[in-house]
This record gives structure tokens, C-alpha cells and sequence, in this order.
């Protein structure tokens, strides 16, 4: 039977460090400030929303919300996204997607200052992460990783496939897999005999944002799964895109839904508010998070 790899406990070592962080800064008198873009009103943006609130009290970050109708224009967007970049009071920032249709989310991502997109999803912290600069970090693909390492799962030198290549999750996930040294595959729609080469993997990833697409047939003995989706299960609750019993059935490790990767993307926002504060003001000095 797998063991669980608890997104909730390493995510709550992970604030507890921010807080940390967030309090030194306060001591030298900086505060930390988070903003938000939120158009329209799609009811789960709305609730992501009031979580990242939440977990921005926690820690002690200030917390703003620019909440705008959906009719608003794309040049009035793009007018509030230089306003935060230049405002000294704003650490960062990111932009509630999805957009309303109309709205074009490229052009205003690719205008976020790389100091202050603290969602690492612009083309600019893109390319930092690519070419092994440092930068701000997707929250989904870092979480993952930190969650790997906190429960003394060793990287380097193992063999990793990551199902999905998404600009948000897959594609991020393996550069920076292939950056603590494993040795990456990337499986997508197109690629063949999915399962013969998923079964190669020591480090599973599955974020295919298909619901219960992978079973035991598609896992290693002993491999560590680690499932990114999350999908409303019939009759209430929510499941993944692994077929957990079948799963625990096989893998040493594995991630539970709810309680696996989302809180870890929760906290890595807050790590990447610390993180572009404290470079925004002490660049030379070690930052007091991992």
C-alpha cells in the first residue's frame, strides 16, 4: 500500500517559513503586498480568490483585489497591469484566469514585470526558467518539486514522466525536474504505447486534466505518483486524474485528492510574494526561505 505524500503538512512548513520571512521583512520596516486581477465573475475564480485571502492573512502578507466587470476593455486591463508593475507598494501580482471571453490573457501576462509575477507564467520568467536563470517560479511545477524533496525524495539521477504538456504545469515541471538532475520524458495525446513508457518511471506526474485516465497499468512497482488533476467525482467530492485504489495498489508514494499538489500551489504563491519583496530590497542578502 502507498504511502502518502500530505501536500497539506509540507504545505503548512512551507507558510510557516514565509511567515518567518515576512515578519523579518516587517522588523525593517517593508511590508509584503499581494494583488490580484479579477474579471467578470466566474464563481471559481471568485472562491480561489477569497482562499488566497485567507492564506495571505495567515502569513501576514497585505492582500488587494482589483475586482472589474467583465465588460471592461483590454487596453483598460493592460493600463492596470503597468500601474502595478510601477508601484512600489505592490511585491506582486498575477492575473485570475480565465479571462472573460473577449479578453486576450497573453499580451497582458507578457507585460507582468518577471520581479513581480509571482504566477512565474509570463513568456519572460518562461525563458529565465528555460535557460537556468533565476527567476519566480510557476507555483504548480515548484510545488510539486518541493513536496518531492521535503519528504526526502531524491531526484537526481531518476527517471521521471510527466504526463501533459501544458505551458502551466507539464512543461515547467520538467525543465525544472531536469534541473535537479532527473532524467525527463514528456507524454502528451500523440504519444505512443502511453502505458509502456509510463511504466518506466521511478517519478510519475499526471497532468493530463483527463479524470481517471491512469491505472495500475500505467505504474511502475514501487514508483511515486504524483496526480495533478482534479475533477468533481459523481455523487460529491473530487477525484484526480489517477484511479487511486488501483494506484495505492502499486506505488510506494502518492499524492491524494483533495490535500496532494493544490495546497502546495497555494503556499508556493505566498513563497513567491516573500521571495520577489525580499529581492525587490535585499538582492544580496540570503533570503530567509528555501
Amino acid at each position: 500500500m502507498a504511502e502518502i505524500l500530505n501536500g497539506k503538512v509540507v504545505a503548512a512548513e512551507v507558510r510557516s517559513e514565509v511567515a518567518a520571512g515576512v515578519a523579518e521583512l516587517k522588523e525593517r520596516g517593508v511590508s509584503v503586498r499581494l494583488d490580484v486581477i479579477l474579471v467578470g465573475d466566474d464563481p471559481a475564480s471568485a472562491t480561489y480568490v477569497r482562499m488566497k485571502q485567507k492564506d495571505c492573512a495567515e502569513v501576514g502578507i497585505e492582500s488587494k483585489d482589483h475586482s472589474l466587470p467583465a465588460s471592461i476593455a483590454q487596453n483598460d486591463l493592460a493600463v492596470l497591469v503597468e500601474e502595478l508593475n510601477e508601484d512600489p507598494a505592490v511585491s506582486g501580482f498575477f492575473i485570475q484566469l480565465p479571462l472573460p471571453e473577449g479578453l486576450d490573457p497573453l499580451p497582458l501576462i507578457s507585460a507582468i514585470d518577471p520581479s513581480k509575477d509571482v504566477d512565474g507564467l509570463s513568456p519572460l520568467s518562461a525563458g529565465r526558467l528555460a535557460i537556468g536563470l533565476p527567476g519566480l517560479l510557476p507555483c504548480t511545477p515548484h510545488g510539486i518539486v518541493q513536496l518531492l524533496k521535503r519528504s526526502d525524495i531524491e531526484l537526481a539521477g531518476k527517471e521521471a514522466v510527466v504526463i501533459g504538456r501544458s505551458n502551466l504545469v507539464g512543461k515547467p515541471l520538467a525543465q525544472l525536474l531536469l534541473r535537479d538532475n532527473a532524467t525527463v520524458t514528456v507524454c502528451h495525446s500523440r504519444t505512443k504505447n502511453l502505458p509502456e513508457v509510463t511504466r518506466r518511471a521511478e517519478i510519475l506526474v499526471v497532468a493530463a486534466g483527463r479524470r481517471e485516465m491512469v491505472g495500475a497499468k500505467y505504474i511502475r512497482e514501487g514508483a511515486i505518483v504524483v496526480d495533478v488533476g482534479i475533477h468533481p467525482r459523481d455523487g460529491g467530492g473530487l477525484v484526480g486524474d489517477v484511479r487511486l485504489d488501483e494506484a495505492e495498489a502499486v506505488a510506494s508514494w502518492i499524492t491524494p485528492v483533495p490535500g496532494g499538489v493544490g495546497p502546495m500551489t497555494r503556499a508556493m504563491l505566498l513563497y513567491n510574494t516573500l521571495k520577489a519583496a525580499w529581492a525587490g530590497k535585499y538582492e544580496e542578502e540570503t533570503q530567509p526561505i528555501r
